[in-house]
C-alpha cells in the first residue's frame, strides 16, 4: 500500500477497529487449533448431563459442551480455520474470475465486452439457493471443496463489472496511449500498465466479498446445505444448536458473536481501504 493511502487508513478509526478484529479472527483460525484443548470430533461423556442437555462451561470444558458432547472451545477454534478458509479461497476464485473479465471486457471492449457483460448478466439471474440446492442433491455430501468452488464462481459479478468501468477510464490515459504509440503489444499493455491501476478497487470489493461469502456459507450450513459432518464450521455449529435455543443459548451465541464480528471487521477494513485508496470518493 502506498504510504500515504496508509496514513488515511490509519487515521480511520474504523478501519483501525475493522482491522484488529482481523487480525484477531485470522489468528484464532491459524493458531487457534494448535491450542485447542481437545479433539473437536470427540464425544466426551462427561459433556453431557444425565438428562442429555450439554454441560455448562466450567472445569476442564472452558466454555461447555454442544448437543454430543463435544468441545465447544475447541470446535470454534477448528470452526473458525473452516468459515474463513473457505471464505478466503471462494474470494479468491471471485477475484481472479471477476478481474479477468472485467479488464479483457474494459479494455477490448466490441463484441467481446457485449459477450462477457451478457454473461454477467446470466450469472447474476442464477437463483444461488436453487443451485445450492441442486448441488447438494446432486452431490451427495458435497465436501469443503464443492463449496468453495459454488461460492467462488457465483460471487464475480459485481467486481467484473467495477473493474470494466475502471479499465475504461484507465485505457485512455496518456500513459496506455503512449505505450500502444511504441508498439506495446496490447496483452502487455493490459498486464503491466492496466491491470495495476485497477486492482485498488478489485482489493475493496475482495475485502467486502470475504465478510459476505461468510454470510452466505453460515447461511446454507445452518440451513443444512453447506459443509457435511463431522467437519465443523461457525454455521454448521449453528445448525447443530438450533434445537438447544432454549435450554443451551450460548450454543448459539458464539459462533454468532464469532461470525458478526468477522463479518464487522471486514467490512470495516473494505470501508477503510476504499477512502484510503481513493480519498476523492
Amino acid at each position: 500500500m502506498d504510504p500515504r493511502a496508509w496514513r488515511r487508513f490509519r487515521r480511520n478509526r474504523g478501519a483501525m477497529v475493522g482491522l484488529a478484529l482481523v487480525v484477531f479472527v485470522l489468528s484464532t483460525a491459524i493458531f487457534g487449533p494448535f491450542v485447542a484443548p481437545a479433539d473437536p470430533d470427540h464425544q466426551f461423556a462427561e459433556g453431557l448431563l444425565e438428562d442429555g442437555t450439554p454441560r455448562a462451561p466450567g472445569g476442564a470444558m472452558v466454555l461447555g459442551a454442544d448437543t454430543l458432547g463435544r468441545d465447544e472451545l475447541s470446535r470454534l477454534l477448528h470452526g473458525g480455520r473452516a468459515s474463513l478458509g473457505a471464505a478466503l479461497s471462494a474470494t479468491i476464485i471471485a477475484v481472479l474470475i471477476g478481474l479477468s473479465v472485467g479488464t479483457i471486457a474494459g479494455y477490448f471492449g466490441g463484441w467481446l465486452d457485449s459477450l462477457l457483460m451478457q454473461l454477467v448478466d446470466v450469472m447474476q439471474s442464477l437463483p444461488f439457493l436453487l443451485i445450492a440446492i441442486t448441488v447438494n442433491r446432486v452431490v451427495n455430501s458435497p465436501s469443503i471443496v464443492v463449496l468453495v468452488v459454488l461460492l467462488g464462481v457465483l460471487s464475480w459479478t459485481t467486481l467484473a463489472r467495477v473493474t470494466r468501468t475502471k479499465t475504461m477510464q484507465v485505457r485512455e490515459l496518456e500513459f496506455v496511449q503512449a505505450a500502444r504509440a511504441l508498439g506495446m503489444g496490447e496483452w502487455r499493455i493490459l498486464a503491466r500498465h492496466v491491470l495495476p491501476n485497477v486492482t485498488g478497487p478489485a482489493i475493496v470489493i475482495g475485502t467486502t466479498l470475504v465478510a459476505n461469502t461468510i454470510l452466505v456459507e453460515s447461511a446454507m450450513s445452518f440451513l443444512g446445505l453447506g459443509v457435511p459432518a463431522p467437519t465443523s464450521t461457525w454455521g454448521t455449529m449453528l445448525h447443530d444448536a438450533q434445537d438447544m435455543m432454549s435450554l443451551a443459548p450460548r450454543l448459539v451465541l458464539y459462533p454468532g458473536l464469532l461470525i458478526v464480528a468477522t463479518v464487522f471487521g471486514f467490512n470495516l477494513v473494505g470501508e477503510g481501504l476504499r477512502d484510503a485508496l481513493d480519498p476523492k470518493d
